[in-house]
């Protein structure tokens, strides 16, 4: 009877396990159908970058430079500098220099390679300027191994921007894109030649956009993205998946000399501009304001009137200036240019640059709190400013005037002045800086002059008491102050 009842539930036990065991050995099915779907997507996704890479690879070229210098002057030709200088071995290496060890005057050949691409049938092609800068002979190799002479059209070192021609014709040409229309976490592709290793293709994503203040060209504005730039891709295309360029690689960060990554492309947008002019001057002509501006942090934002860290200050306007003849004055902060947000120096530096000359444009500007519009026309660029202009931003120089800042100042004698270059009464000199201090911690410096204080004119130390009382608080202090590099607005909070 016992052994009748343990039977029984021994089966009624194994029955419920089978209930339950039973639905779930049917389960994987529908993960196998997943796991399908994905690797469909993974296929597509695949089959779509090798048709990017099909169309858009025969438009993209090695480029060869060479030079022929005597061993006596190798160190001193200006074609040497660019092969020894970091930035090209950054990209190029060493190894690409081809030395003949014996004779000083015997011709020696130095080597190196870079990467370009077509934008026209007839033989126009894009790449950088210190990829074929000082070159005495450039040669082109398209992807089906054919080889041409290149000639330079035209070069813009403030952007790193090269036009070059080969006399072809019905050659394969790169679509370009828009790169302002480039969003961040997109896929990109980068074709180039790598340590000479031709029709590489690598994959990434745009990491960021806007970057600048890298030092490697006066206008930056680099897109920066993961796809893996070596030595060598410098000059070829940034392409989207549907393989337009939307940027020419440029540059990359390393501590090695390799891929980090971080790559650098200049957007295609800026590189057509240049382009452009290239091809119908063979020079660059570029917008002018005639200012000094800088960036705005918290404290100036808040001294200017301004709710939000963002446009550019302007610490000097030029005598005779489009800016002057526009009403621009010091102490405006330019918040936007025809109607869209000014974001930062750069911004405004690019767009002012990208502006030809003779346009009428909008600044939109609060002055004092409130907000103006102003109206006036670009200039064009002076000749000595094209290595160094005055809309750039400058070093940060300024302090406050109280003890407990640890700045002294004193009149400006005319002895002072003229040892330092000042007029008389252009404002009061800076005679010391504590070691330590809020002063120092600023950038101040003996021999530097105080312009204004709390928006107030200083010619003389008599001046201070009453501009200092104009301060919003005690406790902070806004300074315009002048050294060899120009003016510059500076808050100083007190410790």
């Amino acid at each position: 009877m016992f052994d009748d009842t343990r039977r029984r539930s021994r089966a009624l036990l194994l029955a419920l396990c089978l209930s339950l065991l039973l639905p779930c050995s049917f389960q994987p099915l529908p993960a196998f159908a997943d796991d399908a779907a994905d690797i469909a997507i993974l296929d597509r996704t695949a089959k779509a970058f090798s048709s990017v890479v099909k169309k858009a690879g025969p438009a993209v070229v090695q480029i060869v430079v060479e030079k022929n210098a005597t061993l006596g002057d190798l160190r001193q030709t200006p074609f040497d500098e660019l092969f020894s200088d970091p930035f090209f071995e950054q990209f190029f290496g060493r190894q690409f220099g081809q030395r003949q060890p014996r004779g000083r005057d015997r011709i020696m050949k130095q080597q190196a390679a870079g990467s370009g691409f077509i934008i026209s049938a007839d033989g126009y092609i894009l790449t950088n300027h210190h990829v074929v800068a000082k070159a005495d002979t450039i040669t082109v190799r398209l992807a089906d191994e054919r080889e041409f002479k290149a000639k330079v059209v035209g070069t813009d070192p403030q952007t790193d921007v090269a036009l070059i021609k080969v006399a072809g014709q019905n050659l394969p040409v790169l679509p370009l894109g828009d790169s302002d229309s480039l969003e961040v976490g997109e896929w990109v592709i980068a074709i180039g030649s790598p340590f000479q290793l031709s029709k590489t293709v690598t994959v990434g994503v745009v990491s960021a956009k806007g970057r600048n203040r890298m030092g490697m060209a006066d206008y930056e504005n680099f897109i920066q993205t993961d796809a893996a730039i070596n030595p060598g891709n410098s000059g070829g295309p940034l392409l989207n998946i549907r393989g337009e360029a939307i940027g020419m690689n440029t540059a990359i960060f390393s501590r090695s000399g390799g891929y980090m990554g971080i790559g650098f492309a200049i957007p295609i947008n800026m590189a057509k501009n240049i382009e452009q002019q290239l091809r119908s001057s063979g020079k660059i002509t570029r917008g002018w304001l005639g200012v000094m501006i800088q960036d705005v942090d918290e404290e100036l934002a808040r001294q200017f009137g301004s709710g939000e860290r963002h446009g550019a200050l302007v610490s000097e306007v030029s005598p005779g200036s489009p800016a002057e003849k526009g009403g621009l004055q010091q102490g405006d902060l330019i918040v936007a240019m025809n109607g869209r947000k000014v974001d930062n120096v750069s911004d405004l530096r690019n767009r002012i640059a990208e502006t030809q000359p003779d346009t009428d444009v909008s600044l939109r500007v609060l002055r004092d709190g409130q907000e103006k519009t102003l109206s006036m026309r670009i200039g064009s660029q002076p000749k000595d400013l094209a290595s160094g202009d005055r809309q750039r931003s400058r070093s940060g120089m300024g302090s406050g005037i109280l003890d407990s800042m640890g700045l002294s100042l004193q009149d400006l004698s005319d002895d002072v002045a003229r040892q330092f270059g000042y007029d008389k009464n252009q404002g009061v000199l800076i005679a010391s800086v504590e070691p330590g201090s809020v002063a120092e911690a600023a950038g101040l410096e003996s021999g530097q002059i105080v312009e204004e204080i709390n928006r107030s004119r200083v010619r003389s130390i008599r001046d201070v008491p009453k501009a200092l009382a104009m301060g919003r608080d005690g406790k902070q202090v806004l300074l315009r102050v002048r050294s060899e590099a120009g003016s510059r607005y500076i808050v100083l909070r007190a410790e």
